[in-house]
């Protein structure tokens, strides 16, 4: 049987994935670098594991091997997915991962190549970042195959934020907000573009942010001029704009260390019930220069779909269900690879 390593699986997300991959009654092995909690999951779940941390190499390497494909998990991932996708590289691997970084999968993307040579699947963001907004940007490119530009919205009704996402989020504070114009990444200051978007349930006040679709959706679509927005209000537009004439501030390595201790400070994750009873919402636009296309699409709460988006694609790579080289989820299965999650549906 086909083996799936599950690194990170003691984080917040990385439990959702194994609790996700368990039910499916998949082979898996979970991994990390906190010995006693990993230890504790293999205990509770009865499944293999490993502890090692990223800079072994060689037992990574080793360990990488045994496995077809590799949930990475354990963020933030502009420090940790270039030593795992490299090691992926190296032992033949598939590589997925949960991250929502612009950055990353502008780096992942330059391998393609070494990708398709080693016969591997490369594809970050295989969690809500950036499953359902990549599936609406192609299904907005087929509603309106000329677009020159793309607009992405997302907003939540109920869940919250895990401790990793919002450190990761610390680590970006200092920069502006990224948007891609011309096929070229630009910045604008935090908090200047905003605009109200109907998501269907609700209407509401929505700011740009940096998301991970500024890559992907250009990779998957070909559309030139992207920009994302997430919900917000008034009071948090005018914070975004403080931090942004305090971005010298938010550079400083100390500054972003206390802003992670009060992190820290929080529960993990949302709870299951408020998992549960949250749902995503999410808005698309694309333009020609003459008209428009809209369309949206709803979803469960962010991380319940993250881990089974990322166990579905996983279960699909096992089955011999891949493109070799990087690849966008909607590159690789569609616009309707969403749809085949429960509680999803377009419009």
């Amino acid at each position: 049987m086909k083996k799936i390593l599950i690194y990170g699986a003691n984080g917040y997300t990385g439990r959702l994935v194994l609790e996700e991959a368990f039910s499916k009654k998949l082979s898996i092995t979970i991994a990390g670098r906190n010995g006693d909690e990993i230890l504790e999951l293999s205990e509770q779940y009865n499944v293999a594991y490993e502890v090692f941390s990223l800079e072994e190499s060689e037992k990574m390497l080793r360990i990488l091997k045994e496995h077809d494909v590799v949930i990475h998990c354990a963020g933030p991932f502009m420090y940790t997915a270039m030593p795992m996708v490299k090691a992926c590289l190296e032992a033949q691997t598939h590589y997925l991962d949960i991250t929502g970084e612009y950055q990353i999968f502008e780096q992942i993307h330059d391998l393609d190549e070494e990708a398709k040579s080693a016969n591997i699947m490369l594809m970050p963001g295989a969690g809500f970042d950036v499953v359902p907004s990549d599936c609406l940007a192609a299904k907005l490119k087929e509603q309106m195959p000329d677009a020159e530009e793309l607009k992405l919205a997302f907003t939540s009704v109920g869940g919250g934020l895990s401790r990793g996402t919002s450190k990761t989020m610390v680590e970006g504070s200092h920069e502006g907000q990224k948007y891609r114009k011309g096929g070229k990444l630009e910045t604008k200051s935090l908090g200047t573009s905003f605009r109200e978007i109907d998501f269907g349930a609700m209407k509401q006040l929505s700011v740009g942010i940096s998301w991970g679709d500024i890559a992907t959706a250009y990779f998957s679509t070909g559309i030139p001029n992207i920009e994302v927005f997430t919900g917000s209000s008034a009071k948090q537009i005018i914070q975004l704009k403080w931090m942004g004439r305090l971005s010298f501030l938010l550079k400083m390595r100390w500054v972003k260390n206390i802003l992670k201790k009060q992190v820290d400070k929080k529960r993990p994750g949302p709870s299951a019930e408020k998992r549960g009873a949250g749902k995503m919402y999410l808005w698309g636009q694309a333009s020609n220069g003459e008209a428009t296309a809209e369309n949206r699409l709803t979803t469960p709460n962010g991380y319940t779909l993250t881990a089974k988006t990322a166990v579905l694609i996983a279960s699909k790579i096992i089955n011999d269900d891949y493109k070799a080289g990087y690849q966008t989820p909607a590159m690789a299965y569609g616009s309707g690879l969403i749809l085949e999650v429960e509680g999803t549906a377009f419009g």
